[in-house]
């Protein structure tokens, strides 16, 4: 008759740890387990740093990916907490209004945004919880064809190729030595190819909350698909959420988000948002060159001409700058809101947004279209 081992209720935070990091694509083998447990009974431990340490001589996470052991670590031991003032991080929130502003809305925004219908000036800091749905058909497409479909740029790097405006030498002159130095065939080099950055800025005010969740899960299936990713939310503060999304679990990812962010379905500030964006010159370098993909109904309480002065601005860095809005809902669609009457010649799409297939289908066929 055998009888099942227990495990230690003391240790089952620290194996839990490690499910999480295996989860996330990390590679421990059970003696790390066990060696990470005998390091942290050989500390003590007395303080939280003494366990970092230990799961990092043990568990041996590899360099570049350090930043997400951290961040997963953060997340395991400290909670929110960790999240919302990391140690040593850039700030990544930015403020678009003063304390004070917005005294011609009502106190409460909450009452103004029940519906999801109107725009609101007035900040509202809130938290939201993201529910555990499973992953849509346009989902899975995007994660099935985004490596291969997504826009693409030449290198400065160069390959081999069967044609191509460059000679290759070197290999010309290796495949002479066999035929007694005499050149029968001229190598050929072309620029090798790069997958182009990709910025997405999501409205998430109270007149975007119906579509707030469905275009999170889009945004992390983005970011796990492809290389050179870049999401930001605004609504009354632009907050750069890259960082949470690149955590493997879609639940982990968009429960950090949801700590990040503090103004969901609060006001709208579009042009102030994205003035912002583009006066933090880290932010700005995100957009040169890149695919900028707008999700936002465009319904503007701040001024239309610094919305204009931005969009502007944004089209000038972007390889192509798109709009996409849930008020577009068929071919024919003219803009009617004074924001996006302002903006209209300054982006290359103002399409459909109301839908994840919407924006999948469009977010795929980037790579077959010029600047």
């Amino acid at each position: 008759m055998s009888t099942e081992l227990q495990l230690p209720r003391a240790a089952r935070t620290f194996v839990s740890f490690v499910a999480l990091l295996r989860a996330n694509g990390f590679a421990v083998a059970p003696e790390q387990t066990t060696a990470f447990l005998a390091a942290i009974a050989l500390l003590g431990p007395r303080k939280l740093e003494d366990i970092k340490q230990s799961a990092l001589a043990t568990l041996a996470p590899p360099p570049e990916r350090r930043a997400t052991f951290d961040r997963l670590f953060d997340l395991h031991f400290r909670g929110s907490e960790a999240i919302e003032h990391a140690d040593g991080e850039d700030d990544e929130t930015v403020r678009l209004q003063d304390e004070g502003r917005g005294d011609e809305e009502p106190l409460l925004s909450d009452d103004a945004n029940e519906s999801g219908l109107t725009a609101s000036r007035t900040e509202a800091l809130v938290e939201r919880r993201f529910a555990q749905l499973s992953t849509t058909d346009a989902l899975r497409r995007l994660a099935r064809e985004a490596p291969r479909r997504l826009p693409r740029r030449r290198g400065h790097r160069r390959m081999r190729a069967r044609r191509g405006p460059f000679a290759d030498l070197r290999r010309t002159l290796r495949d002479s030595v066999r035929s007694d130095g005499e050149i029968l065939r001229l190598g050929h080099m072309k620029r090798r190819q790069r997958p182009r950055k990709i910025l997405l800025l999501i409205d998430v005010s109270g007149s975007m909350k119906g579509r707030t969740e469905e275009n999170m899960k889009l945004a992390h299936a983005l970011v796990q698909a492809a290389p050179n990713v870049e999401v930001f939310t605004f609504g009354t503060r632009l907050t750069r959420v890259t960082r949470a999304l690149r955590l493997k679990r879609r639940e982990q990812a968009l429960s950090a988000a949801a700590h990040l962010v503090s103004d969901w379905d609060g006001g709208t500030r579009i042009g102030d948002a994205l003035q912002a964006f583009l006066a933090v010159p880290r932010f700005g370098g995100y957009a040169r060159g890149a695919a900028v993909v707008i999700l936002s109904d465009g319904l503007e309480r701040g001024e239309p001409d610094a919305l204009r002065d931005a969009i502007a601005k944004l089209s000038r860095r972007a390889w192509r700058l798109s709009w996409l809005t849930p008020l577009a809902t068929g071919p024919g669609f003219r803009p009617q809101t004074e924001a996006l009457v302002a903006i209209e010649r300054f982006v290359d799409d103002l399409v459909d947004g109301g839908s994840s297939a919407s924006i999948v289908a469009h977010v795929l066929a980037l790579g077959r279209r010029a600047a």
